[in-house]
């Protein structure tokens, strides 16, 4: 699919920003055996990751404004607009040399997501989408959510507090309640790619407390133009202000959501 100008320099600036993590990400193994450790590199990583995205679409789109992980926000001389970045979705597998970890971007205009694209380096697929004009995988596979119908054939994904974190007690409810009915849940830790598999009809479903938004602002809109739901797990929620999501492919959305909003 053709993209926009402003889609074309997020796919270039995430695949930019993805070849210097996929270089570092081949030293993080040599790192886990010296006496300092892999942490710091991580998040040196992490951050010239940042600075090449903010590079990218600063020269392209110098007027928007901003709001990253790894950075203080900006709000730009155009106030409408703002890009949403996760430099590295999954720092915990990137830090232990696990190959599942992305890079998020997104633009926001008047408070709506109107772009996204998430960008898996290790496996090279590139997920996006604009509003109205569906959401891709690599340019070629128009994306579409599961069709599934029937709750123990389904797999669901999820985020799980780590260290105890407060979320963890709701988290361990919603387990119980889903796990029974049905084929599994996965928890791969990383958000972004979590809402891209979603739309890709690879996971039913997928549901997590405490998200900030840039883990999840692109991946809301290519789950919503590969035909699924995404809503707060309490319908008076905002999504991005609240970081409590549940999305779903709309054959199974309601009964998924009346398992996990029973639980909440």
């Amino acid at each position: 699919m053709q993209g926009s100008a402003n889609l074309n320099v997020m796919i270039k600036a995430a695949r930019k920003a993805g070849r210097s993590l996929v270089k570092d990400f081949g030293e993080v193994e040599n790192l886990q055996v010296s006496a300092k450790g892999p942490g710091d590199f991580v998040s040196k990583a992490d951050r010239q990751a940042e600075e090449i995205i903010r590079e990218e679409l600063t020269e392209a789109r110098p007027n928007y404004g901003w709001l990253g992980e790894e950075s203080e926000p900006v709000e730009g001389k155009d106030p409408t607009r703002r890009w949403i970045v996760d430099p590295l979705d999954g720092t915990t597998n990137f830090l232990h040399g696990m190959p599942h970890w992305a890079v998020s971007i997104a633009l926001e205009h008047k408070g709506e997501i109107v772009s996204g694209v998430v960008y898996d380096p290790t496996k090279d697929e590139l997920f996006y989408a604009e509003k109205g004009t569906g959401a891709w995988l690599d340019g070629r596979t128009r994306l579409r959510v599961s069709g599934r119908t029937t709750m123990i054939e389904t797999v669901y994904a999820t985020g799980l507090p780590w260290g105890g974190g407060k979320y963890l007690p709701a988290a361990l409810k919603d387990m119980g309640r889903l796990l029974p009915v049905c084929a599994g849940v996965r928890r791969w830790g990383a958000a972004s790619l979590d809402l891209a598999y979603v739309a890709a009809g690879r996971y039913d479903g997928y549901w997590e407390r405490g998200l900030k938004p840039w883990d999840m602002a692109a991946g809301i809109l290519i789950v919503r133009e590969a035909g699924g739901f995404v809503e707060p797990i309490r319908p008076a929620q905002t999504l991005l202000e609240d970081g409590q999501l549940i999305c779903g492919s709309g054959t199974i959305f309601d009964k998924f959501a009346r398992i996990i909003r029973d639980a909440d």
